[in-house]
């Protein structure tokens, strides 16, 4: 049995991740902001140390919201970066060396389409993306020829509260019913629709299987065959 922890874990995306470690039979470990801010370091610390060695990581933990470049602030660009980047940063640190020590584990980031490519009006989350990206490339060039890897999945839009705030935004800016609104974010990739939290979920629990060691430092991008 391995021991799964799973940030942003309890709802969309990473309540279907933890489900699937879960029913695979691992002991999971489902945070929700109310029991860990990963953006503090040292509730972080403190968390993993409580915990004790961690066999898989998913760094789930995310904010989107969206602003043309001119109306972007620098709290929106910070909170974007703090949760989609630093947190993947200190969860990933607290679990790496006991990895490490172990021969063994996986991080597994999740992170967007926006971590490979530009869109409008999404220059912070965009840019946090990009960064969580290359932290994880990062990560899996310091573990390379070890049993520890590290990769990330990029899907797009999935149907999620978060796609669904997305979805009242277009409606509100433009006057469209919601059903054009996801119409037109299903649009943006060549799968035309959206995807659901268990198609990212059978993606995580890919690259985090023991068969999968020879996969690190890699992108697995769902979005029909798009983004490069």
């Amino acid at each position: 049995m391995r021991r799964v922890v799973v940030t942003g874990g309890t709802r969309g995306i990473g309540a279907a991740i933890a489900a699937r470690f879960h029913a695979a039979g691992d002991e999971v470990v489902a945070l929700g902001r109310a029991d860990c801010d990963v953006t503090d370091e040292s509730a972080v610390v403190d968390l993993f140390a409580g915990l004790g060695p961690v066999d898989v990581l998913v760094n789930n933990a995310g904010m989107a919201a969206s602003a043309p470049l001119a109306r972007t602030t620098v709290d929106q660009w910070q909170d974007h970066h703090n949760v989609n980047a630093l947190g993947a940063f200190l969860c990933t640190r607290a679990v790496i060396p006991s990895m490490l020590e172990r021969n063994m584990g996986r991080v597994v980031t999740v992170a967007s389409t926006a971590g490979r490519v530009g869109s409008r009006y999404t220059s912070a989350y965009t840019a946090a993306k990009h960064s969580a990206v290359g932290l994880m490339r990062a990560v899996a060039a310091e573990v390379a020829g070890t049993g520890v890897t590290s990769n990330a999945v990029c899907p797009t839009f999935v149907r999620t509260d978060l796609t669904a705030e997305s979805i009242r935004a277009i409606v509100d800016r433009t006057g469209r019913t919601p059903e054009e609104a996801e119409s037109a974010l299903a649009s943006a990739s060549p799968l035309g629709r959206l995807l659901e939290p268990d198609e990212v979920a059978f993606a995580v629990l890919f690259l985090a299987a023991p068969e999968a060691g020879a996969v690190n430092g890699q992108t697995l991008v769902l979005d029909g065959g798009g983004s490069p």
